[in-house]
C-alpha cells in the first residue's frame, strides 16, 4: 500500500487542494513533509481558494495564502459564543469582507430574479452575519445604533465628529444591505429600540446638509470622503418605509432589501439577455448608466420637516443629534430611464481611475402619476470620488428649470447591482429645505425610443426567461424586520402595488 507522503509532488497537491480551507491549517502538523508540502505553496493556497470560493476577476492583485487564512479566521472569530469576544475584531473583519467582496464573481449565471450573479463569497458571508450574535458585534456598532440602545449617554461623546468603529460598522452594515431595524437584533425585542426613529432624525436634520457634505452623504469637511453613518440612516429609513408598505414581499424590492449582500461588489450587476444593440457611448461607460432604474423617495410633510428643524422645542446646539421623530412619513415610487450623453475625462478634484459620465433621462411616478414632483426630465452625471467611490447626481428639471437635486453613492462600487442611496434637496440648496433620503436600483437595461408612460412600464417589465411560482407560503422575511405585527398597513400596499408589482412578479 503506497503511502500518501510516497505519491509525486504534483498527485499530493492535487489531493490536498480539494480539503477545507480550516483544514490546511492542520495538515503541515501531521509530518514534516506535508509540512514542507504546505509552506509558503502559493499555487495550493490559490486551487484550495479557487475549489471553495469565487474566481476573482483578473484585475485582482489577491494573496492566495492570506485571502485564504483571512476568511478561515473571519468564520473563527465569527464562531465565539459571547459578543463581547468578537467586538475588539471589527478592524480585521471589516478589512476581511471588503476584500472578499472585492474579489466576488462577476461572470456566473445570474441569481432567478434578481440582477446579480450567483456568489459563493456573498453566500459565505450571509451564512455568517444570518447569525444575529454577529450582526450586533459588526454591523450594529454606529453612533445611532449607541444612541437607540442608550449607550450613548454622556453629551461629551456627542461632540465626538467621526470614529473609525462607528464608520467600520457603519459601512459594513451597508454593503450587508438589509437594514437591521432594531437596536437589539441578538435578543429578539420587538416594540423597543425600533432603529427608524433615530435614522429619521439624521436624516431630517437640515443641519446634516452642508456645503462641505454637498447636501449628501458625505463627511462635513473638505476630503469628499463617504459619511457610511448617514448612507446607513437611509437604508434603514427606506427599508422601514418599505417594509412598512408591504413592497418587501415582491421581488423586485425583496431581492434588493432583504436579501444580504445581494450584489454589494463591483460590477455585479447582471441583466436580462435584451435583443439591442449598445450604442457606441453605452460601451465606453464603465458605470452602466443606460437603462431603466427603480427609485424610492422618503419626506416629511413639510409642517413637519420645519417644525422639526426650526421651533424651539427641538433646537439643540450644533454637536448634539435631535431627538428621535416617528411622525409618519410619505413614500413615492418612480421609474426612471436614463441614457448617457457625454464622457469626459474626470477633474482635478475627482477620482482619476474612471471618466465623469452625464446623462439624461425622465422619470415618471408609479403609485400617483399626478405628482408634478416625480414626473420630470432628468439630467446628471456619475464620477468617482477621490477615495474611489460612486458619486451620482441627479438633477430633476421641469419645463426647462432644475428643481431638485440629490447627491448619493454606490454601495459595491461602479456597476453594482446593489444600487444608489443618497439625498434629495432643493438644487438651490434652500437652508429650509425640504430634504430627504432616496434610493435606486437599475432593473433592466432596456431603454425605449418612446417616451410615453406605457413605453415606460414596459422597460419596468422585463421578460423573465424562466418562470417560477412565487406563493406566500415560499416568502420567508428577513431576520431583521418587525416582529410586532404592525409592519404592514392595511390598505397602503394595495394603493402602492396596483400598478404592475404582481404581473412583474408573474411574467
Amino acid at each position: 500500500m503506497v503511502l500518501l507522503t510516497e505519491l509525486p509532488p504534483e498527485i499530493v497537491q492535487h489531493i490536498l487542494g480539494y480539503v477545507d480551507p480550516p483544514d490546511l491549517a492542520w495538515i503541515p502538523r501531521i509530518c514534516k513533509s506535508f509540512y514542507y508540502t504546505v509552506k509558503g505553496n502559493a499555487s495550493l493556497f490559490k486551487v484550495v481558494y479557487l475549489n471553495h470560493f469565487d474566481q476573482p476577476s483578473s484585475k485582482s492583485n489577491v494573496n492566495w495564502e492570506k485571502d485564504l487564512k483571512d476568511i478561515v479566521r473571519l468564520q473563527v472569530i465569527c464562531r465565539r459564543d459571547r459578543i463581547q469576544d468578537k467586538k475588539d475584531e471589527l478592524p480585521f473583519v471589516y478589512d476581511t469582507v471588503k476584500t472578499f467582496l472585492q474579489n466576488a464573481a462577476t461572470d456566473t449565471e445570474r441569481v432567478q430574479l434578481t440582477t446579480h450573479p450567483a456568489s459563493r463569497n456573498a453566500d459565505l458571508l450571509s451564512s455568517i452575519f444570518k447569525d444575529e450574535a454577529n450582526q450586533s458585534a459588526f454591523l450594529c456598532r454606529s453612533f445611532l445604533f449607541e444612541r437607540a440602545r442608550n449607550d450613548a449617554t454622556d453629551e461629551s461623546q456627542f461632540s465626538v465628529r467621526e470614529r473609525e468603529d462607528h464608520q467600520k460598522s457603519a459601512h459594513l452594515h451597508s454593503l450587508y444591505g438589509v437594514p437591521i431595524l432594531f437596536a437589539h437584533p441578538e435578543s429578539h425585542r420587538t416594540r423597543r429600540n425600533k432603529m427608524s426613529p433615530y435614522a429619521c432624525s439624521k436624516v431630517y436634520d437640515l443641519r446634516q446638509y452642508t456645503q462641505n457634505t454637498k447636501w449628501g452623504p458625505f463627511m462635513d469637511d473638505t476630503t469628499d470622503r463617504v459619511d457610511w453613518e448617514k448612507v446607513e440612516a437611509i437604508l434603514i429609513v427606506i427599508g422601514a418605509n418599505l417594509r412598512k408598505l408591504g413592497l418587501i414581499k415582491f421581488p423586485v424590492c425583496r431581492n434588493f432589501w432583504d436579501k444580504p449582500f445581494a450584489g454589494t461588489w463591483p460590477l455585479s450587476y447582471k441583466p436580462n439577455t435584451i435583443p439591442r444593440e449598445p450604442e457606441p457611448l453605452e460601451l465606453q461607460d464603465p458605470y452602466g448608466i443606460t437603462g431603466t432604474w427603480l427609485r424610492v423617495v422618503c419626506f416629511l410633510d413639510y409642517t413637519d420637516f420645519f417644525a422639526y428643524n426650526f421651533t424651539t422645542d427641538n433646537q439643540t446646539t450644533p454637536h448634539i443629534p435631535r431627538a428621535p421623530i416617528d411622525v409618519g412619513e410619505a413614500t413615492r415610487l418612480i421609474l426612471m430611464k436614463l441614457r448617457v450623453t457625454r464622457i469626459e475625462p474626470p477633474g482635478p478634484d475627482d477620482g482619476q481611475e474612471l471618466p465623469v459620465v452625464h446623462f439624461e433621462g425622465i422619470s415618471r411616478s408609479l403609485d400617483d402619476s399626478y405628482d408634478e414632483n416625480a414626473n420630470s426630465d432628468l439630467r446628471g452625471s456619475v464620477r468617482l470620488t477621490r477615495e474611489g467611490e460612486v458619486r451620482w447626481t441627479t438633477f430633476s428639471v421641469f419645463s426647462g428649470v432644475e428643481r431638485w437635486r440629490s447627491e448619493s453613492v454606490q454601495i459595491g462600487g461602479p456597476k453594482s447591482a446593489k444600487g444608489v442611496f443618497g439625498n434629495w434637496f432643493d438644487k438651490d440648496f434652500d437652508p429650509r429645505g425640504p430634504a430627504g433620503p432616496t434610493a435606486f436600483w437599475k432593473v433592466s437595461d432596456k431603454v425605449s425610443e418612446a417616451g410615453g408612460y406605457s413605453a415606460i412600464m414596459q422597460d419596468f417589465l422585463p421578460p423573465i426567461d424562466e418562470h417560477i411560482a412565487e406563493s406566500d407560503d415560499e416568502y420567508e422575511p428577513g431576520h431583521s424586520g418587525d416582529e410586532d405585527g404592525d409592519d404592514d398597513e392595511p390598505g397602503l400596499e394595495l394603493e402602492i402595488t396596483g400598478i404592475s408589482w404582481v404581473t412583474w412578479t408573474d411574467d
